[in-house]
């Protein structure tokens, strides 16, 4: 993944000439000048993108793209860095690791939470309405929230609602806090309503106690949302229209997003999910196996082949284009979703497996699930 092409140079440019950064590593003015990643074209299609550290060694950690990237010290300066080949269009969540803790990049200013940072090539498609958020900033949180104890569940959970627009049809966000203390959500839903992108929306932040038992294929989560979350937002003195739900998840979130749909039909006709799980079948993990090496499709698969009727259903399918091994699950279960009467979009997105790439797919999908 890496490619050195900083050298020291004659002319006193700098060996980071070529990424815009002048003068020698590890002085003043060159700290003051830093700004990283740095991308330029490798030649091949792709990028070489420059990562910048002070001080002590580090290396980077990516979520679902790459290996770990040692950094190499300049000199005996406190500079240590690395040039890493990107492939063309890649958004992707890094993060800083030294002596095996986690720190965000001092030298971006795209963060998400308190110990990652966001790259991205130059020819990521932007991603409007997502505000640039710093390693140090607090997130907004929704004034409205309940307290869920469900019987069918176990265990308590705080879930926020925030009227985006003045409210309108609830959009159920799996894995909710991520999407409140990683992402700022709530900031750009309120951004693409007012830009007039979708109609106003009242978001519900589901939050995920236990990701592997809740969101596999079983009934008890979907029981307990319409039996006992769903009428605490009705409740909750929040508009919220809730015979246009929609879904959205990813992942393992999307999986379950989709086995909603599936098997609670009348509670749910609109989904959006981006990379998800539909490798899964009953008891592939537990058995230690490679949960992508299965049967094509998995678990949705098979119940998509039964031949169910989708025709009241409106899904938007999305994947990271560099979720090689994701993709076969992910193209089986758009087609036969197709087939089965469903209104279907499908799109691919510039990342891996990584909620960095997924920002954009889940206000643009929502949006064209209630269309």
């Amino acid at each position: 993944m890496t490619g050195l092409v900083s050298v020291p140079t004659a002319d006193g440019s700098g060996p980071f000439a070529a990424f815009g950064l002048p003068g020698e590593p590890g002085g003043d003015a060159f700290w003051a000048a830093a700004r990283t990643p740095a991308s330029v074209p490798s030649g091949d299609g792709g990028w070489v993108t420059l990562f910048l550290w002070r001080g002590s060694p580090a290396s980077i950690d990516f979520e679902s793209w790459s290996e770990p990237v040692p950094l190499a010290r300049w000199g005996g300066t406190d500079c240590w860095y690395a040039e890493v080949r990107m492939p063309a269009r890649l958004r992707v969540t890094y993060r800083f690791l030294v002596e095996g803790a986690p720190y965000a990049d001092p030298f971006n200013p795209v963060g998400a939470g308190g110990d990652r940072s966001l790259a991205a090539t130059p020819d990521a498609p932007a991603q409007p309405h997502w505000p640039t958020v710093g390693a140090d900033d607090v997130l907004p949180v929704p004034i409205t929230r309940v307290r869920w104890k469900s019987e069918r569940l176990g265990g308590r959970r705080t879930v926020h609602i925030h009227p985006a627009g003045g409210g309108g049809p609830v959009v159920l966000l799996l894995d909710g806090d991520d999407w409140l203390y990683l992402h700022p959500a709530m900031t750009a839903f309120d951004s693409a309503v007012a830009a007039g992108e979708m109609p106003p929306v009242t978001l519900v932040f589901l939050p995920a106690k236990d990701r592997r038992s809740e969101f596999g294929c079983s009934p008890a989560l979907w029981e307990a949302v319409r039996d006992e979350l769903l009428p605490l937002v009705a409740g909750s003195g929040v508009r919220a229209d809730l015979d246009r739900l929609v879904v959205a998840g990813q992942s393992l979130g999307g999986l379950s997003a989709m086995y909603a749909a599936l098997e609670f039909p009348g509670m749910v006709s609109r989904v959006a999910c981006q990379s998800a799980s539909f490798w899964w079948s009953p008891g592939l993990r537990s058995a230690g196996a490679d949960p992508l090496a299965g049967p094509v499709g998995g678990a949705v698969a098979a119940r998509l082949r039964k031949g169910p009727d989708l025709s009241g259903l409106r899904v938007a399918f999305d994947v990271g284009e560099h979720e090689a091994r994701m993709l076969p699950h992910c193209e089986l279960t758009e087609t036969l979703t197709a087939k089965a009467g469903a209104t279907v979009r499908v799109s691919r997105s510039p990342s891996g497996h990584d909620r960095a790439g997924w920002r954009h797919a889940l206000l643009r999908d929502v949006a064209w699930a209630l269309a």
